[in-house]
């Protein structure tokens, strides 16, 4: 170490080890590998300063108040950015929401829709025709006066026996394979036998063996409820009061009538006829409430959210993680037999809950004429049909869904998803003969389908399966002929996002 020092020394001062002087080319060339070392050092720490302040401007910048003015640009761009997401909702609020509204705006105008027969026998047929009916007249004549009223009226259709074959059970048949929602009856021996009673004395007779009302409840128990039933009931009670005065000013003027026959048959006064009403399908259990109504939003939301739930699992088939990506189109074949086996299993689940909750699946079939609770269709294989129901409607329900989330993408999915809550229980879950004509698209809908096919399954209602089925069919095919599209619409999506990052 000592040698170099020196040998340091001296090439500082122009000799060498010897003690010989350099040459000048040689000094020279010291000069400038000494000149080369000095300024490389002196770069080497200009770079270290530099650095240092670059490391020091790369530090995050300080919060900074809401209206400060290194903000101004980016508040400007919230503020455009906050009006058109506030304008473009509230007119899908306005425009979406209004569907739901406006299936019953018009009720009250549209109830004479709901058709009522109104079919006399009274005295039309044998052996009653020698009889003048009185019962019969009297309540077509009321039912007519209701149709020139301005009053909201259900839509009563006086039709003649020979319409039904002069077959009261004809037009029991007629309501289950709706062809009204209801019918008032008058039997043909409504006036006979009521004279009989007052002239013969028959304790016996029965004033609500006069008339009947038949209706079907499960058909749209709402319906019924709200509209049919109350103005139903209030026909009987005017019917009743007129009758009976008509009817007991009658009897006491006619002097051949004993009073001792009036003490003895009271009812032959008083109502003297009444109304009994025979609900050929009864709605009940309580339980099938959602099975038909608004359990089946689930089924909406159920086939929605698998999307989410299931595409970061097929992705992996994409990402190349230790392994090759997998074709597109293979991978197009995947998904939909993936969320083809998917909806299965989901909706067996769904159905086991009406079967949880003691829903009849098993009871023995019915008489369309006669009353009956939850008879079954089907049998035994009525629970296999129902979840057919389900899946045929999930996979027509959620593949819709599918193909718009990946087309549309977030978050104007959210949108679609009320878009189509609305617009499938708007047209389900009311009647459509109360909704303006403008909602007669909802017949083609799946959720109106899968309704009324679950109806006709639970209360062996008159059925339409075949024509359900068809519709919820034609929905699958052609959203799975627009799957593949939507795929390729969804990795070009992902491919723009992947560069612009």
């Amino acid at each position: 170490m000592a040698v170099a020092k020196h040998e340091a020394t001296d090439q500082k001062r122009g000799r060498r080890s010897d003690g010989s002087p350099y040459s000048d080319e040689t000094l020279g060339a010291h000069a400038t590998d000494q000149h080369r070392d000095d300024g490389g050092g002196q770069a080497d720490q200009e770079r270290s300063d530099n650095d240092e302040e670059k490391g020091n401007d790369s530090s995050p910048p300080k919060p900074v108040g809401f209206f400060d003015s290194a903000l101004s640009k980016v508040r400007l761009q919230v503020f455009g950015l906050w009006a058109r997401t506030t304008l473009i909702l509230s007119i899908f609020i306005l425009a979406v929401l209004s569907l739901y509204w406006a299936v019953l705006f018009n009720v009250e105008k549209n109830t004479s829709s709901l058709t009522v027969f109104v079919v006399d026998f009274d005295g039309k047929v044998d052996p009653f025709t020698a009889t003048e009916p009185l019962v019969g007249p009297l309540i077509t004549q009321t039912t007519e006066m209701m149709l020139r009223a301005p009053k909201p009226h259900l839509g009563y259709e006086t039709m003649q026996p020979s319409d039904f074959d002069n077959d009261p059970m004809a037009v029991r048949r007629a309501v289950y394979n709706w062809k009204a929602y209801a019918a008032i009856i008058i039997m043909p021996n409504a006036t006979a036998m009521l004279q009989q009673a007052v002239d013969e004395a028959n304790v016996t007779y029965d004033p609500l063996g006069a008339c009947q009302i038949v209706y079907v409840q499960a058909r749209d128990e709402t319906t019924y409820y709200n509209y049919i039933i109350p103005q139903l009931d209030a026909l009987q009670t005017q019917v009743t009061s007129k009758f009976g005065q008509m009817w007991t000013g009658m009897v006491l003027q006619n002097t051949t009538i004993p009073r001792e026959n009036l003490q003895r048959v009271p009812q032959a006064l008083s109502p003297a006829i009444g109304f009994s009403q025979f609900n050929l399908r009864p709605f009940g259990p309580a339980a099938a409430t959602p099975a038909v109504t608004i359990g089946l939003i689930y089924l909406i939301i159920l086939s929605f959210f698998s999307f989410s739930f299931y595409l970061p699992i097929h992705m992996k088939f994409l990402t190349p993680d230790g392994h090759p990506p997998i074709k597109f189109p293979a991978f197009i074949a995947w998904r939909w037999t993936a969320t083809m086996v998917a909806y299965f299993f989901l909706s067996l689940s769904y159905s086991l809950i009406s079967l949880a909750f003691q829903i009849p699946f098993a009871n023995p079939s019915a008489s369309v004429t006669e009353v009956a609770r939850n008879p079954e269709p089907y049998g035994k294989g009525t629970f296999m049909v129902y979840w057919m129901i389900n899946y045929v409607g999930m996979i027509a329900l959620g593949l819709a869904c599918e193909n718009v989330a990946m087309v549309i993408g977030q978050p104007w999915t959210a949108m679609w998803l009320i878009f189509w809550v609305i617009t499938n229980v708007s047209t389900s879950f009311y009647s459509l003969d109360l909704a303006p004509k403008f909602y007669y698209w909802g017949y083609a809908w799946p959720l109106h389908n899968i309704v009324e096919a679950s109806r006709s399954t639970l209360f062996q209602l008159h059925s339409r399966i075949g024509l359900n089925f068809g519709v919820l069919f034609v929905w699958c095919a052609v959203n799975t002929a627009l799957f593949p599209f939507c795929c390729y619409v969804l990795r070009r999506n992902m491919q723009k996002e992947q560069k612009q990052k």
